[in-house]
């Protein structure tokens, strides 16, 4: 999968949203992920391979989007092939955190950006340390995840609050001692202690 620049993913989503409003159509998305990340410039790496979209935006919450309605996947599909991005350059891989729950005052912490027909909605810092934390768990210490973690620089009361939160959504023993690991690879050598 290519590459995409922050440049390039602005360009793309201001396409996205031409399209969108020349078919008639809106959509108001929550995004999160790498490319969430370097929209918000929230850290230094300079490519994503993708935009994960996390679900519909709604003033009472985020909603699931699944699948992704197919007006909307035909214009992500269109526009990445004007653009030389893969078909689902924007996709639902992370929906599945709205099983379990998001963030306490994830929704206060989204930022707005209007690109016409497509208003994208993007996760705060907070709660990008929360998934990337998480991610960190479950792909290891060698993932890009634990490098976005160590540049979003979570103090020791965001790190608690995060993996309090991950364990809600795997709540087993393995990834408990695999949390543990990671946070002590950030610093928190009494992270099973301050866990407790």
């Amino acid at each position: 999968m290519i590459a995409i620049g922050r440049s390039q993913l602005e360009a793309a989503l201001a396409a996205l949203g031409e399209l969108l409003t020349a078919r008639g159509l809106h959509y108001e998305v929550v995004l999160i992920g790498g490319g969430n990340l370097i929209l918000r410039e929230l850290v230094s790496r300079p490519t994503t391979r993708d935009l994960d979209l996390l679900g519909e935006w709604a003033p009472d919450g985020v909603k699931p989007m699944r699948p992704m309605p197919a007006p909307l996947r035909d214009a992500v599909a269109d526009v990445g092939r004007t653009y030389g991005l893969a078909g689902d350059w924007i996709n639902l891989g992370p929906e599945s955190l709205l099983d379990l729950g998001l963030p306490d005052g994830f929704v206060e912490r989204l930022e707005r950006r209007d690109f016409g027909g497509l208003v994208t909605w993007l996760a705060g810092r907070f709660d990008m340390v929360c998934f990337k934390l998480y991610a960190a768990v479950d792909q290891g210490p060698r993932s890009r995840h634990l490098q976005d973690l160590r540049e979003l620089d979570p103090d020791r009361d965001e790190l608690i609050t995060a993996a309090r939160w991950t364990v809600t959504h795997d709540p087993s023993p393995g990834f408990r001692s695999l949390l543990v690991r990671t946070l002590a690879e950030l610093g928190m050598e009494d992270a099973d202690a301050s866990l407790a």
